[in-house]
């Protein structure tokens, strides 16, 4: 487990760099040692989103993330980024066992990570998600109704956030 948690913080820190300015120029095709043509986009990644409608209920949603083949750090080989977006400040959450939070709308815009332990999420529109380490949430829902956090493990909770600006 502490293997799997430093090589998503190791991630996040490469994408949060990136993300803070880093150019680079995409390529049309990349081939391996075996000549095997590897694509040029990919769309594998996906994190969860909670959003507010214009009712103020908070909704659930998925985001697909398009990832493009790029020289972003010669002479190591291509590797896939998305597009940048602006970030503010990173930190980290812990939530006791137990720990209930009541319905309330998020304190910032902010992707947060789920490093260890598991979590129930449940949206005024009365959606209801659990999520586990690795699951990445985009919490948008910082006006209306917002939504409930549960701590439904016997450990304590980790999350990483990057808020944006």
């Amino acid at each position: 487990m502490t293997r799997k948690i430093v090589l998503l913080c190791f991630y996040l820190i490469v994408l949060f760099v990136f993300s803070s300015g880093c150019t680079s120029q995409s390529t049309n095709t990349q081939e391996t040692n075996t000549t095997e043509t590897i694509p040029t986009t990919l769309n594998l990644l996906e994190y969860h989103r909670i959003y507010p409608g214009t009712d103020g209920e908070s909704h659930f949603g998925t985001v697909k993330v398009e990832e493009t083949l790029v020289n972003a750090a010669p002479p190591a080989p291509p590797l896939y980024l998305s597009v940048d977006k602006p970030a503010s400040k990173y930190l980290f959450y812990s939530f006791q066992p137990g720990w209930t939070g009541d319905l309330h709308p998020s304190p910032a815009r902010q992707f947060l990570v789920l490093l260890s332990g598991e979590v129930e999420v449940e949206t005024s529109d009365g959606g209801v998600q659990q999520f586990g380490p690795g699951d990445i949430i985009l919490l948008e829902d910082t006006w209306g109704k917002g939504h409930r956090s549960k701590n439904i493990g016997d450990e304590y909770l980790h999350f990483f956030g990057v808020q944006s600006r």
